[in-house]
């Protein structure tokens, strides 16, 4: 749709996209729609720009033609493009290196697991290291699409196809504000589960790991250590992040002003609970809101 768009627009008459298969036959997308008059792979050795605009949901092993075509075209120098869970094919290609690389949040940990030599990086929109890009989720591929745009045609011509499409330009904050994340079960914690239940019952309490400690009736050393073995990060790290969950929520089920809801889960001051929620999701309290707001 970007790319079509440019030449829509008269923005690039020698643009020209083309749609292949790995047999030139037809195909059908997951939501049923028929993808009909495809090209062949050979089309492949002439493309400036491969992309591969997504992969199976089920994460299927990638077939060596296809390794072997995006290897081929990445040493012909054509720039490779995998967006969404077209990352998984990009990263079995071997093309990045041990360079990082992003897909849609939900299946960062499978790509992490499949390929441990290629970084993931769970929060960004797209990432693109010139000869490669990937991109998160489905509307992160079209930010990667006017990225691409405007790397090889410029502002002005991203910022035409973006309002003829009614995107925006530049899209604000990263991935981190989209991801779902619930609370993990620890059984067997004892003590330190029983701690953390209470901490989630007092956010709005003045708490540290001495009180969390003294609840679970540890010293402040023992409990560190155990809660760190229960869940892999420091209590104040811990803390925070449920603090900035339940501003999340009361974001965007409440109309309260941002002091309240910084009062609430804890926060010393509203310009203490603003620095921490855009340090960790790139936006701040009130773009959240405005984006999320039920």
């Amino acid at each position: 749709m970007v790319f079509g768009e440019v030449r829509r627009q008269g923005l690039a008459e020698e643009w020209q996209t083309t749609i292949f298969s790995d047999d030139g036959a037809p195909v059908r997308s997951a939501e049923g729609v028929l993808l009909d008059d495809l090209a062949g792979p050979e089309v492949v050795a002439t493309a400036d720009l491969l992309v591969l605009p997504s992969w199976p949901a089920d994460l299927p092993p990638v077939p060596d033609s296809l390794v072997t075509l995006v290897r081929g075209a990445h040493e012909q120098g054509a720039a490779v493009a995998g967006l969404c869970l077209g990352a998984f094919p990009v990263a079995a290609s071997g093309v990045l290196g041990e360079r990082v690389i992003v897909t849609h949040w939900g299946s960062s940990d499978a790509l992490a697991r499949a390929y441990p030599a290629v970084p993931v990086q769970n929060s960004a929109l797209y990432i693109d290291h010139g000869d490669v890009l990937t991109s998160a989720g489905t509307a992160s591929a079209l930010d990667a699409c006017l990225h691409i745009v405007r790397t090889r045609l410029g502002s002005a011509a991203a910022a035409q196809v973006a309002r003829h499409l009614v995107i925006a330009p530049h899209r604000e904050g990263d991935q981190a504000q989209y991801i779902d994340r619930p609370l993990p079960e620890h059984e067997g914690a004892g003590p330190v589960a029983e701690a953390m239940d209470w901490a989630l019952a007092h956010l709005d309490e003045h708490l540290d790991v001495g009180r969390m400690a003294e609840r679970a009736h540890m010293s402040t050393r023992n409990f560190a250590r155990r809660f760190r073995e229960v869940t892999g990060t420091s209590p104040a790290k811990w803390l925070l992040s449920r603090r900035l969950d339940d501003a999340r929520r009361l974001l965007e089920t409440t109309e309260w002003s941002i002091s309240r809801i910084a009062a609430s889960c804890g926060f010393g001051s509203a310009v203490t609970f603003r620095q921490n929620f855009t340090a960790v999701f790139s936006t701040t309290p009130t773009s959240y809101r405005r984006r999320f707001t039920a």
